[in-house]
């Protein structure tokens, strides 16, 4: 088995390990840096994320922002609507709420396409390698050593000597596993997922958000992501909360399992059934995260992004917070750099108490609770929203919106920049 030596080794080349890639390029660590992905090809595959304004000014501090804007949409404002489209609620969004950058929307797979570009451009092409996939790792006095599969040719593993290994590798991650032996399956909350990306007219104004409907039983998601593209999340509660051991993020739906969910809904301006029928692909998968773990790492071994802190996809955070982890992770290894160990202990004692925060409430979400007590009350629709919510309720509601939103404007554009 033959044995190579490399500076940083990232597993997984999605979001997160491509931030931290480019991150460690940019702060002068560069050399050294390697990306293994257990995927034969990486295809641009997904559907739709949102960039709260914090991501966006991290990947803009990495110099992509022409190139993200390019390829993404704006939104300017998120409404809140029952299942017949009847008002709720509306709330700023990015710059419109006052942050110096926006919030932006976009195909996951192009943003994906966008970093694997960079980092070929930055790192060499050779920074990364496909279809290997960890099978375990074994701590060295000076860094990591791992063992690599090559999934075209089983028999032959390959072993990498690090200095230091970042678990990116996402919700089934195999660093975590070994990390946290025995935590189990993901946790599912009941509520079955379809995506797509449909190319329509943008909804409304072009610049809007909508969330219609409540998890009693169904609501939907709509918001445009460039390129005459419209994103669409259709979201219907099925069963129980319970583990879930496949959770699988590319399993192709059915639209004869969703369409009857939204087939009767009429929303002025927005076209549930025809965003869904006109989809050229569907994507089924469960609302899964984990339990917060208490540590992400230990040695010259950490995690980030979904290894770290898989959370429900409620909240527009999950790709927000895997790219702020690989901008203050690396912060921290620059400022440590010759006690690696220090700078991942910092990195950690500086990220994971407010993300688990992030996901724990994303487990529970005051607008959702409120979105259900409108279909309770008011199934068939509404004149007024007055009618439905009491004003210390609808006090609740906007403050809500906006403690998920923009509570920390004045931090995030007078905040010190994360680049070294």
């Amino acid at each position: 088995m033959g044995s190579e030596q490399v500076g940083t080794l990232i597993v997984g080349a999605g979001i997160a390990g491509l931030s931290a890639a480019l991150s460690l390029h940019a702060a002068g660590m560069g050399e050294g840096v390697r990306v293994v992905d257990g995927s034969r090809r990486l295809l641009p595959l997904g559907a739709g994320i949102n960039l709260q304004p914090h991501a966006v000014r991290e990947l803009t501090e990495l110099g992509l922002g022409e190139r993200l804007a390019a390829v993404s949409a704006e939104p300017r404002r998120l409404r809140l609507t029952d299942r017949h489209g009847n008002p709720v609620a509306e709330h700023p969004r990015g710059r419109d709420a006052g942050y110096r950058w926006p919030q932006l929307s976009v195909h996951r797979g192009a943003l994906q396409e966008l970093l694997l570009e960079a980092v070929r451009e930055r790192l060499g092409p050779g920074a990364i390698r496909t279809g290997l996939a960890l099978e375990s790792y074994r701590h060295l006095d000076d860094g990591v050593a791992v063992t690599l599969r090559d999934r075209a040719n089983s028999d032959a593993p390959e072993e990498l000597r690090a200095s230091v290994l970042l678990g990116a590798d996402g919700l089934h991650s195999a660093v975590r596993r070994q990390l946290h032996p025995g935590e189990g399956a993901p946790r599912w909350n009941g509520i079955r997922m379809w995506r797509g990306v449909t190319r329509a007219p943008a909804p409304l104004d072009g610049h809007t958000m909508v969330i219609a409907g409540s998890y009693r039983p169904a609501r939907a998601v709509v918001y445009p992501v460039g390129d005459g593209q419209v994103n669409w999340v259709a979201e219907v509660r099925v069963s129980e909360p319970g583990p879930l051991s496949d959770a699988d993020w590319s399993r192709a739906g059915r639209l004869s399992d969703v369409l009857p969910h939204y087939e009767d809904w009429r929303i002025q301006g927005l076209d549930i059934g025809r965003l869904l029928r006109d989809a050229p692909g569907i994507l089924e998968y469960p609302m899964v995260d984990r339990d917060p773990l208490d540590s992400w790492g230990e040695h010259r071994v950490t995690l980030l992004g979904d290894a770290a802190h898989p959370m429900l996809p409620v909240g527009s955070n999950g790709g927000s917070q895997a790219i702020l982890d690989a901008r203050v992770l690396t912060w921290h290894l620059a400022h440590h750099r010759d006690h690696p160990e220090e700078g991942l202990r910092a990195y950690e004692h500086a990220r994971l108490k407010p993300v688990n925060a992030i996901a724990a409430a994303c487990r529970d979400m005051p607008v959702d609770r409120l979105l259900d007590t409108v279909a309770d009350r008011a199934p068939d629709g509404f004149a007024r929203i007055e009618d439905v919510l009491t004003a210390d309720e609808l006090t609740g509601l906007r403050g809500a919106m906006r403690r998920t939103t923009d509570m920390d404007v004045e931090t995030l554009n007078s905040g010190p920049s994360w680049s070294v």
